[in-house]
């Protein structure tokens, strides 16, 4: 008689992941991954056709919000994490990006910036965190950073340093959390083929950023999605603090 067939359960059955920036992109298919390991996700994103119809294709909910206003963020959060019946991890994917020399950047260039890229992740870092703490439950941040956070790059200063706010946020965060069993760690991918920087980059720039890599590629959101979905299993569960390349060689500290 044949043993019958060994099932295991999904990686990350029964969690629930509140994803910004979950409509398109890296965040869109870090939300996907997940739904796919067995979680349950809600999305806040500015993208109101493309969130809804990503959240409903994943059976999970849309949240429509601007992350530049915190108090709408904030709310939005919460509204989230509600309908969710709580939070086991929260990825903060959003983020903008803008080319300007680093003579031209302008107050608003650096304020816009850091709003979206830093600012909001704080905000929602502190509503999942006081529910985790509430609900007396360890739980998961993933943070979305760059590779510009740990090279830098010519034209990007204000979004390179922003990035760079958001390793050094992830690592207080570890070091607060941590007596909580919250863990926070942050992702620094390389070039990946998304649609923010569609517009600026050329052929020219995909085969030179192709070259730079052992790999010969550039990243793919999916990529970067796998790695997200380990550090929200309990595979990860003694990995705190961390800045994680995603980049295909191009970084390796």
């Amino acid at each position: 008689m044949n043993a019958p067939p060994v099932t295991t359960p999904a990686r990350l059955a029964g969690l629930r992941v509140v994803v910004t920036g979950g409509a398109r992109g890296i965040g869109g298919e870090i939300a996907s991954r997940v739904v796919a390991d067995g979680a349950r996700v809600a999305i806040l994103d500015r993208l109101v056709a493309e969130g809804t119809a990503h959240a409903a294709a994943l059976g999970g909910t849309y949240h429509e919000v601007d992350l530049i206003d915190p108090d709408a963020t904030a709310a939005a959060t919460t509204a989230a994490i509600d309908i969710l019946g709580g939070v086991d991890v929260l990825v903060n994917s959003a983020g903008i990006f803008k080319l300007v020399p680093l003579l031209d950047i302008t107050v608003l260039d650096w304020n816009t910036m850091f709003a979206i890229n830093a600012r909001a992740m704080l905000t929602t870092m502190q509503v999942c965190v006081r529910r985790m703490m509430a609900d007396a439950h360890p739980g998961k941040i993933i943070n979305l950073a760059s590779m510009a956070a740990k090279k830098g790059g010519a034209n990007e200063a204000h979004y390179a340093a922003s990035k760079a706010a958001v390793v050094a946020l992830t690592r207080a965060a570890a070091l607060e959390w941590g007596c909580h069993g919250i863990t926070a760690n942050a992702l620094c991918p390389g070039y990946i083929l998304t649609e923010m920087g569609a517009t600026t980059r050329t052929d020219n720039d995909i085969s030179t950023w192709s070259a730079s890599s052992p790999l010969g590629r550039l990243g793919k959101a999916a990529d970067v999605a796998g790695v997200a979905a380990f550090l929200a299993s309990a595979d990860a569960d003694y990995l705190t603090g961390q800045a994680i390349n995603v980049t295909g060689g191009m970084v390796m500290h």
